[in-house]
């Protein structure tokens, strides 16, 4: 995508009029599963006479006038934070139904067992419960559940706590609930992100609008090549060790109920090490085409040991009149 030069956000939805001719600034955090995504708004009050109320949802087109708009999605307009002075308004919406009047319960925590079923049938009962059209996987659909524990949890804490085993994430995306291996959220819930190619201009400089920024972060401990879990053969009364991946191994406390489950436990873990190898973080002009579960390419202008593919966990895009718009993205190794 050929980025503009003029930067360009519209609010759509709940006093959208107003919202666009006072806008001050804005912040949109788009999360890789582990939270919902959420949206801020600054809005100028100094001329209004009452205060509007401001409830129901919103919408966010961001991008440039020469490339055109791209829709980020709808938001739930949680929070509304007046202030004296300077006369300002602050707005605060999640993708998730986090609402004051909470009809299905989504915040509620509570306790529950589920199995033997699969997990496919635990997040679509989950999911539907609260109002979403659940989206999984059919690799995570097919796992066999033999039991499970709720324990004063709420089901999304549940739902994310579960899919973490996996080394899976869980994300509301405007009326859908997905849950997805890293980088098929997106495939899921009907949108497809194209692999962002960053380049450093010749000069790089902080005045530059082309600015770019970043910090690689590699871990310098001892680095594990494996995990081993654990679980119970009940026929022979043992502790049997499941070895993923190669020495040195990181051991995982928890003991599963058998083989199967103690395995893709340990795939899971296997996988977030490798991501968690190194690290990148990124400041850059605006680009709608960033997105959590997404890629970014870094070509030859990087320097060799930033050259490649990274996968985004998040993103934070800004716009405002001083700082225009900029995004900051947090990415580790992509794993297949």
């Amino acid at each position: 995508m050929a980025l503009g030069f003029t930067p360009a956000v519209q609010i759509t939805g709940a006093n959208a009029a107003l919202i666009n001719t006072h806008l001050v600034d804005w912040e949109h955090v788009d999360a890789s599963g582990v939270k919902s995504d959420t949206l801020k708004l600054t809005v100028r009050i100094d001329d209004l006479e009452g205060m509007p109320s401001f409830e129901g949802k919103i919408g966010l087109l961001v991008g440039y006038h020469e490339s055109g708009l791209v829709d980020k999605g709808e938001f739930n307009i949680t929070r509304c934070q007046p202030q004296l002075f300077p006369p300002l308004l602050k707005i605060i919406a999640t993708a998730a139904p986090f609402k004051v009047a909470d009809e299905t319960k989504f915040k509620e925590r509570r306790s529950a067992s589920y199995g033997p079923t699969t997990l496919g049938a635990i997040f679509r009962e989950l999911a539907s419960k609260h109002g979403f059209s659940p989206r999984i996987s059919p690799e995570l659909d097919a796992k066999v559940v033999e039991h499970l524990d709720q324990s004063n949890e709420t089901d999304m804490g549940f739902l994310t706590r579960v899919a973490k085993v996996y080394d899976a994430v869980t994300k509301p995306v405007n009326e859908l609930y997905v849950m997805a291996k890293r980088g098929e959220v997106k495939s899921l819930s009907g949108k497809t992100l194209p692999v962002v190619t960053l380049s450093v201009t010749k000069g790089n400089s902080p005045n530059d609008r082309s600015f770019i920024n970043a910090e690689l972060d590699e871990e310098s401990r001892v680095k594990f090549k494996g995990c081993k879990t654990v679980w119970w053969d009940g026929a022979s009364g043992k502790e049997c060790v499941v070895e993923t991946g190669s020495a040195p191994f990181k051991k995982v406390a928890q003991r599963y109920q058998n083989e199967a489950e103690a395995k893709d436990a340990g795939e899971g873990m296997a996988r977030k090490i490798k991501r968690g190898e190194k690290k990148i973080r990124i400041d850059c002009p605006g680009n709608p085409d960033l997105g959590a579960e997404g890629l970014i390419e870094l070509d030859d202008t990087w320097p060799s040991f930033m050259r490649g593919q990274w996968s985004i966990d998040q993103v934070t895009a800004t716009g405002s009149r001083q700082q225009s718009y900029r995004c900051s993205i947090s990415a580790t190794l992509p794993v297949a």
